[in-house]
């Protein structure tokens, strides 16, 4: 109904793969592929083509994933798409495009510090992953230093060639036309070598430690306690977002009642339990409170951490976590390109079709002993 197209393509590459002393290069790849424009055409030409069209042309690469898309209207998809190729196939990673882009990544890094949050969460994931695991490890003024047009180059031929990417299209086309359209587009592109490494592994193991970070220019505590996650294709993974929601989701979690609502100890108050598809999440549970009420937090919450671990929630919780996830269920179905990029990520990471429905189901089944075999 709409005369519009949209096409995304998944890249199977990641700031995983980035060497250790080059972190930031995945990102910065992503960026000036789209930026530094391409062979034939600077950036700043593509910006202005594509607004002639009213189109987009995005690209970017994140942990796990590179990601590239054009949005246009169905009259200038021929040119959409060739665009699009273009950047993909022929990016040309002009040097003054790769300095804005190091010196805006430098630009975070000096003001990373500024936010507690921020920095508990990153030295968190430190803790629960090993400061120089890819799934921790964070940009440094060297390591950004540190990369040239040579290192972006040699990035993108490794991993961006049409035996390494998946490509998805929505909006109003014939599909057979489409087919033959982005055939032509992608024209002789040569392949790459697909022997990549497996994603890293996490090695973790469950110890009792306190670490602390002095930030004197604040009244307050963060405040993080936990361990590691799990995989979303672990069988407790349903019951594990129930019990998430009891104990630590909203205004309905018991850690909002109790920690802050009763003993009024956290301007805010969180549980968190995370899983990913190809390595664990977290789960912790945290707060932000003022820094003489610290140990009494801690003790707040981890009562509460004990208390889901030794009894069975109520009936009551229990259907409230199981309506609060069912009642926002249908907010992904919110757009086709969402419905799209789903499907994508559930077949890039070898998840079936249906995930989400079964998740639905799942969590639908998810009985008191299942929440409390969970929790233990």
């Amino acid at each position: 109904e709409l005369p519009l197209i949209n096409v995304s393509a998944r890249i199977r590459t990641g700031s995983i793969y980035e060497p250790p002393d080059k972190i930031g290069l995945a990102s910065i790849t992503g960026e000036v592929m789209r930026t530094g424009g391409t062979a034939s055409k600077t950036g700043d030409e593509l910006d202005e083509q594509l607004e002639r069209m009213a189109a987009s042309v995005e690209t970017g690469i994140g942990l796990n994933s590179g990601y590239a898309s054009v949005s246009v209207l169905k009259e200038d998809i021929d040119k959409g798409l060739s665009v699009l190729a273009d950047v993909l196939m022929n990016p040309a990673f002009r040097e003054d495009k790769i300095q804005l882009s190091k010196m805006q990544h430098k630009s975070m890094i000096a003001r990373r510090n500024d936010d507690v949050g921020e920095i508990a969460n990153r030295e968190f994931d430190k803790l629960i992953y090993g400061p120089g695991s890819a799934y921790a490890r964070h940009e440094e003024y060297a390591t950004i230093d540190g990369i040239t047009r040579d290192d972006l180059i040699a990035f993108h031929k490794k991993f961006f060639g049409p035996n390494n990417m998946m490509l998805a299209v929505c909006g109003d086309f014939d599909t057979k036309q489409m087919i033959a359209k982005i055939e032509k587009a992608f024209e002789g592109w040569p392949k790459v070598d697909l022997s990549l490494p497996g994603v890293p592994q996490v090695k973790y193991e469950f110890r009792k430690t306190v670490n602390q970070i002095r930030k004197d220019d604040v009244n307050q505590s963060n405040i993080y306690l936990g361990h590691i996650g799990g995989l979303m294709n672990d069988p407790d993974y349903f019951a594990l977002l129930v019990m998430n929601k009891i104990l630590g989701g909203g205004f309905t979690g018991r850690l909002f009642k109790n920690v802050r609502s009763r003993e009024g100890l956290a301007y805010s108050v969180f549980g968190v339990y995370s899983a990913d598809f190809d390595h664990p999440g977290v789960f912790y549970v945290g707060c932000q409170t003022k820094s003489q009420s610290t140990v009494y937090a801690i003790r707040a919450m981890l009562k509460e951490v004990e208390k889901i671990r030794e009894g069975e929630v109520t009936d009551e919780e229990l259907a409230l976590a199981k309506d609060s996830f069912l009642n926002s269920f249908v907010f992904n179905f919110d757009t086709k390109g969402e419905i799209v990029s789903r499907l994508m990520t559930y077949e890039y990471f070898g998840y079936p079709a249906d995930f989400l429905q079964k998740t639905k189901d799942n969590v639908e089944k998810v009985t008191k002993a299942d929440v409390l075999r969970g929790a233990k």
